[in-house]
């Protein structure tokens, strides 16, 4: 998850694409199994009817696409101006440039044929100098996003605020030091967890960016992370008053654009969780990238919130792993798709959270269809993993040597030990009794070789 990039060069009114359609001789993307290599406008492999283990692809994939990248990035990086010049926009942020903005993000969904979207609040809608105008501002795009929602089908999966861009979040939102950020914090929060139940979202997100340290020297972080709680404690108290029954979800992040993040990798989250009672309140939105920025592989948050009961949603996409931050690449890797998509279907789906595109074209890549060709590449991808990973865990050929591998805990002390009934005496017992332990292979090799049959 990351902020959007300043606005372009202001244009002229007849610059500006303003009426009928905003991507002009693309049509809705067909499938088509047969496509040549240079094909990159249809899809290849997902079939959003087509039936694996019982369930439309659509129903395994829950695609969505992120507005926060895809409508409003523009290309721009620490060394270099916007690329990235769309027809739709005349370099405002006025409503109307909102408004022209959001009826070209919906074409494009519908076009492109996902059943999702998802925003920050100050994506869709602009700031006011006050926080009642603001809210203001916001209330007319929601009531055009409602309307197109209808129109096309598409609905949202979730909604977030951006608490990390403007500057008086530099010392970050819930854990500011500052009650009166705190509070501001609070109220957009407030705003936007009805706009979301407004809009039929089902998920709600905080990723918090600016929720942590870059020095420990002017930091109490035992405050700090009391206080996040307490913030979160007052986001259940407004949804159960509201009637919002989405779920709520946290996005781990180990750093970036803070030094240290709180919420640094899915064992963190699920810790801190835990600590503070909120556990049966909250899953995580998980973003592989944000996973091997902590130093873990692909798929590792991934397993190990699913294995906890804790997996709500991904946000699907890929950075270089020889670079050290976060760029947000979209998921053409079919291996990794496939590892996460074992997970998915081991879990039995991920309603209602999905697969969320949390990336950018690169700045290199300007023209429109290259908007529609990176979504396509990825959903193939994810469709080759779910047809790989359906194979894989059908055939159980890794679950069984898996549990081959723990079979010592299906019965006796292991058993006693599972159970929480075994002592130290039990051990001590058993070792006299059965001697030194052989040395049994983890098989590693072999289990990599089983995946590649697969993939």
């Amino acid at each position: 998850m990351s902020s959007f990039a300043p606005a372009s060069k202001k244009r002229k009114a007849s610059e500006v694409a303003d009426s009928g359609e905003f991507f002009p001789g693309v049509g809705k993307i067909p499938y088509k199994s047969d496509a040549g290599p240079t094909e990159t406008m249809v899809f290849k492999h997902y079939n959003a009817s087509e039936v694996v283990m019982g369930r439309s692809m659509s129903d395994w994939l829950r695609f969505s696409v992120c507005y926060w990248h895809t409508f409003r990035g523009t290309g721009a990086d620490p060394f270099g101006f916007p690329t990235l010049s769309r027809p739709w926009e005349d370099g405002t942020d006025s409503l109307d440039n909102a408004k022209r903005r959001l009826r070209a993000a919906f074409e494009f969904f519908s076009k492109l044929g996902v059943p999702f979207w998802t925003f920050h609040d100050r994506d869709i809608a602009p700031a006011g100098a006050t926080l009642d105008e603001t809210n203001r501002n916001l209330d007319e795009i929601v009531a055009l996003a409602e309307q197109l929602q209808k129109e096309t089908g598409v609905k949202l999966l979730w909604g977030t605020c951006n608490l990390f861009a403007h500057s008086r979040y530099m010392n970050g939102a819930s854990t500011n030091p500052d009650a009166h950020v705190f509070a501001c914090a609070a109220a957009q929060v407030k705003k936007g967890l009805e706009v979301t139940k407004r809009l039929g979202g089902e998920n709600f997100v905080f990723w918090g960016g600016r929720e942590g340290y870059h020095t420990l020297l002017n930091s109490d972080v035992r405050r700090e992370l009391d206080h996040m709680a307490a913030f979160f404690r007052m986001v259940i108290a407004y949804k159960e008053k509201i009637g919002f029954t989405g779920q709520l979800l946290i996005e781990p992040k180990p750093k970036e654009p803070s030094k240290h993040q709180y919420d640094y990798d899915a064992q963190t989250v699920v810790s801190f969780l835990k600590t503070y009672g909120l556990e049966d309140h909250f899953k995580l939105n998980i973003e592989p990238n944000h996973t091997t920025l902590a130093g873990h592989c692909y798929e590792h948050d991934i397993v190990m919130s699913s294995a906890y009961g804790m997996l709500g949603s991904i946000d699907s996409n890929t950075g270089s792993p020889d670079l050290g931050w976060d760029t947000d690449q979209f998921p053409m890797d079919i291996k990794n798709c496939t590892m996460v998509m074992k997970t998915v279907l081991e879990q039995k789906g991920l309603a209602p959270g999905g697969l969320n595109f949390d990336c950018k074209v690169r700045r290199e890549s300007s023209d429109l269809k290259d908007m529609f060709i990176a979504h396509i590449g990825a959903m193939d991808s994810f469709a080759r993993g779910l047809r790989n990973a359906a194979k894989l865990v059908s055939e159980k050929h890794l679950s069984s040597l898996v549990s081959t591998r723990y079979s010592s805990f299906d019965s006796g002390l292991g058993a006693k030990v599972e159970q929480g009934v075994a002592t130290l005496e039990d051990c001590e017992d058993y070792v006299r009794e059965n001697g030194e332990p052989a040395l049994i292979s983890g098989q590693q090799e072999h289990c990599e070789a089983i995946l590649n049959h697969y993939v």
